[in-house]
């Protein structure tokens, strides 16, 4: 494609590629067991912590506007190696926090590093094709779910051995792997396709077309569903349920067993199923975790009744996001970076907006959440069959 290598040894793109995605859980997930003891190191509550995780999405999502547009005309490699310094610089600012507003100040600088993230996707454009590229990204999504079921595990690790500082401690050992791996790897080729270096007409270009902001929807609105739960997880399981964070940890375990049942699922659906069937698929069983989630409410509040619906939620989570994204990074091919940034940003707004609302709903968190997978679901669905015939009317 011309905008990162072209390099013949697509192992070790892989492995940076799932290096990243590692990375990417700390700043989220592998924290959450540390939710009591940030809140007693900052004087404030774990619902105050919780709203951190939605302001680092949010910061997130705006560093995505420059990462991905920029990334087409500069190069990859830059953007990735600048914003992993960036991410580190934030985390290491982190530790030496002494009050909970500093601790925000440098969350935020870590979320602004942490937009190079939205290069793996640019990435897998640049170095596969076809299916290549949907059955890598059903990898990545998979290994991701995987990564996040087991982060509270090692958090509760990090934490017991290191403190809550553990998590960032152990963020800037990796961001600095990831550096290592992008410079020996990477070549810093700009793209050729398109010098495009004004980030307004960039967005401008992809936001016209609707199938494009239609697809990248999905896939957010998919994406809020499973970043709500994982927000407010530590005050459902520790807080109302009363778990110590290695129980809790063991409880999301289970959570991560659907990641794999559904990468297995999308799989299979993506060798013989239509990318519009795969994504109905995904979002009916959305909408039925959400109605699973409401019936349950019934019964006295329970790490099954909890866990249950959300396993099938993250199941077509699982299967809608890849082909979502597939579809619409397709759109724009030699424009990746920004096609990425646009559609991350959409991602991580709607995650860090939707949980923020959910975590104000503090007198039932179990039934916002329902309430908010039948809705987002539908809207999904909607979305999908608008821009379903528009893209199939694009191919022909």
């Amino acid at each position: 494609m011309g905008h990162s290598p072209a390099t013949p040894n697509k192992t070790s793109a892989v492995i940076l590629l799932l290096t990243m995605t590692l990375l990417g859980v700390f700043p989220l997930d592998v924290i959450l067991p540390s939710f009591p003891a940030l809140a007693e190191r900052f004087n404030t509550s774990s619902a105050d912590i919780a709203l951190s995780v939605s302001l680092f999405a949010i910061g997130l999502s705006f560093s995505l506007m420059v990462v991905g547009p920029l990334s087409d005309s500069l190069g990859r490699k830059k953007l990735l190696l600048a914003g992993m310094a960036v991410a580190i610089a934030g985390a290491l600012g982190c530790m030496a926090a002494t009050d909970y507003g500093w601790f925000l100040l440098f969350r935020v600088v870590q979320a602004v590093g942490c937009g190079c993230f939205v290069l793996s996707q640019a990435l897998v454009q640049d170095l596969f094709v076809g299916r290549q590229q949907e059955r890598l990204r059903i990898a990545l999504v998979t290994a991701s779910g995987i990564f996040i079921s087991l982060s509270p595990l090692l958090g509760t690790w990090l934490q017991s051995l290191l403190g809550w500082q553990g998590s960032f401690g152990v963020f800037v050992g990796l961001g600095l792997l990831v550096i290592l791996k992008a410079w020996v790897l990477l070549e810093n080729t700009p793209g050729t396709a398109t010098r495009q270096r004004n980030i307004l007409a960039a967005y401008r270009l992809v936001f016209a077309d609707l199938s494009f902001v239609g697809y990248w929807l999905i896939s957010a609105l998919a994406f809020a569903c499973h970043f709500s739960f994982i927000v407010i997880s530590p005050l459902i399981f520790m807080e109302q349920l009363q778990l110590t964070p290695y129980q809790y940890a063991l409880a999301l375990l289970l959570y991560g067993a659907a990641y794999v049942v559904g990468g297995a699922g999308a799989g299979v659906m993506n060798r013989y199923l239509q990318a519009s069937t795969q994504i109905v698929t995904g979002l009916g069983l959305i909408a039925l975790s959400g109605l699973l989630m409401l019936l349950l409410q019934r019964f006295e509040l329970s790490v099954a009744t909890v866990l249950v619906p959300m396993i099938v939620c993250t199941a077509g989570t699982t299967i809608t996001r890849p082909v979502a994204t597939s579809r619409a990074m397709g759109i724009f091919p030699h424009n990746a970076g920004t096609s990425a940034s646009a559609g991350n940003m959409l991602i991580f707004v709607s995650g860090g907006l939707i949980s923020a609302f959910i975590n104000l709903s503090a007198s039932n968190l179990v039934m916002a959440l329902g309430l908010c997978f039948l809705g987002l679901s539908a809207i999904a669905l909607g979305l999908n069959s608008l821009v379903n015939r528009r893209y199939q009317d694009a191919c022909v």
